[in-house]
């Protein structure tokens, strides 16, 4: 494959990329990482034993049972919950594009294998050579059928989960 042509495909989404996906993109990049998970537990300690009179010079401001904290704590497990769904629907998005031209790719190349195939059977006829007989070159020398292959996958994966 092309590494050049997929880091484009990459390139391409990332310069389409709205405001708030770039938003969305930087957020989870920062918030994913071991240095916000120690951030929130020092602050999470802190509020704790501040509003349990632990730590002197720090005043008590939301006593047990901490609702000021339950609403904090709420309100990022929401955002943050947002954010990762906004980057994951962009990846996923990128995902699609990416298979798709895969898909495409891998039937241009089949149809070129099909064609070259051909020409070389028609080389070896020319030389005598009876390739008739062969049954699987003649079934690969056919058109592949696309809408044939779908409907059998989608026959398997329905009978596989119980549709």
């Amino acid at each position: 494959m092309y590494p050049s042509r997929i880091q484009s495909l990459q390139a391409r989404a990332n310069s389409r990329r709205t405001v708030s996906a770039k938003l969305a993109d930087w957020t989870t990049s920062r918030f994913g990482t071991i240095w916000f998970l120690i951030g929130n537990l020092v602050f999470f300690l802190l509020w704790l034993c501040s509003n349990l009179g632990w730590i002197s010079f720090l005043p008590a401001f939301d006593p047990y049972p901490f609702v000021l904290l339950t609403t904090v704590v709420s309100l990022e497990a929401i955002f943050l919950a947002i954010v990762v769904l906004i980057s994951q629907n962009r990846a996923a998005h990128v995902a699609d594009i990416r298979e798709e031209t895969d898909l495409q790719l891998d039937l241009i190349t089949e149809r070129e294998i099909t064609k070259v195939l051909a020409l070389v059977t028609y080389l070896a006829q020319k030389q005598g050579l009876d390739t008739e007989q062969d049954k699987e070159l003649q079934r690969m020398l056919k058109e592949l059928d696309v809408t044939t292959i779908e409907e059998r996958l989608e026959k398997q994966l329905n009978g596989s989960t119980g549709r």
